[in-house]
């Protein structure tokens, strides 16, 4: 934060100006892993019309009436499951890659982080930018693929606030980073590091980033697209022939043909075609949560090894790893260029 150079008159109140924001989004996470919180979060996150695309009439009728009803019961079990003792694994590393960021940045610029659904919100974090002082703020969505359902509404949430200021600050969005040399850099290395603490060598690295419905696909998104580059360069940089490198996506909610091969289809096909050792990362996910530590880590294993496989590792996220925040830092940099 700094304050206005020139002086002011005696009788005018201080304002803090001239700060530059760095706000971190990611998905967003219930309070508590509880029905009532995850209730409260599945809400506001499935009546997005930018997550779910079917007529709004239709689709609350469907959300209230069913969905609402008997999914928290099972979305709360989940979450139990990897709930650690500072919240949910995906506030808490968000928050750790903010302070991170915030330690290498240093005093000119003023990092902070937000959720997309549930708390703390992306309007009341802006907010707290703009009191601070930040007159030019970076929003940066932590999503490294670009989808319409995850970046694209954080940019309309922060539009939302910024439609109700009278004195808005000036704002750049964090483009998408899939196939930055930065971001495939990163994951080849702290990837390595992973694989090779392990007790067993892969024979399969599957490589599983987040589901979206087919049609998503055909009305233009390029999400699909640019996991299958992330996939072929991180397949590229790690140059490990050893190694056969799988992509699948996973999360599938639904009825609709959602974007294939399906992650939990291909565990049971590896396992029953005589993969004997996998390992899994999500390459999608800047960091770890309930989609990874319980959907990859804990029904991943069951799946496969049921299936007939034995060693099955699932590979943290990038999250606040030394190799995870360098990137965030040469992105974040880049995008302030002329601000700091």
């Amino acid at each position: 934060m700094t304050w206005q150079s020139q002086a002011l008159p005696a009788d005018h109140p201080p304002v803090a100006s001239g700060g530059v924001g760095v706000l971190l989004v990611n998905l967003g996470t219930p309070d508590a892993p509880d029905q009532a919180s995850v209730k409260r979060y599945l809400g506001e996150f499935l009546s997005d019309k930018r997550v779910v695309e079917l007529p709004s009439l239709l689709w609350q009728v469907i959300l209230r009436g069913i969905i609402l009803n008997t999914r928290p019961k099972q979305s709360a079990h989940a979450y139990a499951q990897v709930w650690t003792e500072d919240g949910s694994p995906l506030a808490a590393i968000t928050r750790a890659q903010a302070d991170g960021l915030q330690a290498v940045l240093g005093a000119g610029v003023r990092v902070d982080w937000a959720m997309r659904y549930g708390t703390p919100s992306i309007p009341d974090r802006l907010e707290a930018l703009v009191a601070a002082g930040c007159e030019r703020i970076l929003l940066a969505p932590m999503y490294p693929q670009y989808c319409a359902a995850t970046t694209a509404t954080v940019v309309d949430k922060a539009g939302e606030w910024l439609r109700e200021k009278r004195w808005q600050p000036a704002m750049r969005t964090l483009p998408p980073y899939h196939d930055d040399p930065a971001y495939i850099a990163a994951l080849a290395k702290d990837l390595a590091r992973q694989i090779g603490a392990l007790d067993f060598v892969p024979e399969v690295l599957l490589l599983s980033f987040h589901g979206m419905p087919e049609r998503t696909l055909h009305l233009g998104d390029p999400y699909h697209c640019q996991c299958r580059k992330t996939a072929r360069l991180l397949e590229e940089a790690m140059a490990r022939p050893e190694i056969r490198f799988v992509t699948s996506f996973q999360s599938r909610f639904g009825r609709a043909k959602w974007l294939e091969p399906a992650t939990d289809a291909v565990l049971e096909q590896e396992a029953k075609a005589g993969t004997r050792r996998l390992a899994i990362a999500a390459p999608g996910f800047s960091a770890d949560c309930l989609e990874t530590r319980e959907e990859l880590a804990i029904r991943g294993k069951e799946q496969f090894v049921e299936a007939g496989g034995e060693c099955f590792a699932a590979l943290d996220c990038l999250n606040a790893s030394d190799a995870g925040m360098a990137m965030l830092e040469t992105l974040v940099r880049r995008e302030l260029s002329g601000w700091i």
